[in-house]
């Protein structure tokens, strides 16, 4: 240790100017997302309300015809395919929409933060909310009388993809769009899907023309192969896991190229 002309020790407090390490401030910054996502009134009635009141509706009132078994057995996969969809596209666009419309997103690029970093801090929230989502919906899916069946492998490769492809086609929009524009369409989206993409009525309800269309949509994709597995106890939905995983390419790779920070 040294000592100046007045005495005082340099050296020992020396400050060390630089970024922490990565993994921690990929860890910082996903907790950090995860408490502003839950902490926001919208995103919980979309992400958890909403779902949760389908599922206890449909469950206990005879609106739709879900064929032979269990109103629940048919319910449940859809309500959990809808709440990924409500979380990793809805929500993560909304939220990242008006991230950068405030210039957010334009502050934390310039961060020591890498924006692929930033990224994976969002996916994670966005992961930890769909456990919570997951756990509460499958509590009440089991009150309500649900008997899954299958392995749970093919239920979270299902989970999994789901995710990739909705985050894709969430912040590509988010990074395209205006903030106002996301936020229509986002939601209009998510109606959309909600009523056609067998989530809650059965595709075979449509027309068969319409079926062939409906079927390659990630959502029809995520909710069938989920109730392939659960309801039916089949093994792994092939089909159903290629289709999402060409959505989350497609989408993964659309939103790296064209997302714009500002």
């Amino acid at each position: 240790m040294t000592t100046t002309g007045a005495g005082v020790a340099s050296g020992t407090f020396t400050p060390r100017p630089g970024a922490a390490p990565l993994p921690r401030m990929i860890r910082a910054q996903a907790a950090l997302e995860t408490r502003m996502l839950l902490r926001n009134g919208e995103q919980l009635l979309l992400t958890v309300v909403i779902p949760t009141l389908l599922l206890v509706l449909f469950s206990a009132v005879d609106i739709v015809d879900t064929g032979s078994g269990k109103p629940v057995d048919f319910l449940a996969p859809g309500v959990l395919a809808l709440a990924v969809m409500s979380t990793a596209f809805t929500g993560q666009a909304i939220a990242t929409g008006f991230e950068r419309r405030y210039g957010v997103l334009k502050r934390l690029a310039v961060s020591p933060l890498p924006r692929w970093a930033l990224m994976t801090a969002k996916t994670c929230a966005v992961l930890v909310t769909e456990v919570l989502q997951t756990v509460l919906l499958t509590v009440i899916a089991l009150a309500l009388g649900w008997s899954p069946q299958g392995s749970p492998v093919p239920v979270l490769l299902l989970l999994v993809l789901g995710t990739a492809a909705f985050s894709g086609l969430g912040l590509l929009m988010a990074g395209t769009l205006k903030a106002e524009a996301t936020l229509a369409a986002a939601n209009l989206v998510f109606l959309l899907l909600l009523v056609g993409g067998g989530v809650i009525v059965p595709l075979a309800k449509f027309p068969a023309a319409a079926q062939s269309v409906l079927q390659f949509l990630p959502v029809s994709a995520l909710s069938d192969g989920l109730r392939d597995v659960l309801q039916h106890g089949t093994g792994m939905p092939w089909t159903d896991l290629g289709i999402l995983a060409v959505w989350a390419v497609l989408g993964l790779g659309a939103a790296a190229k064209f997302f714009r920070w500002e």
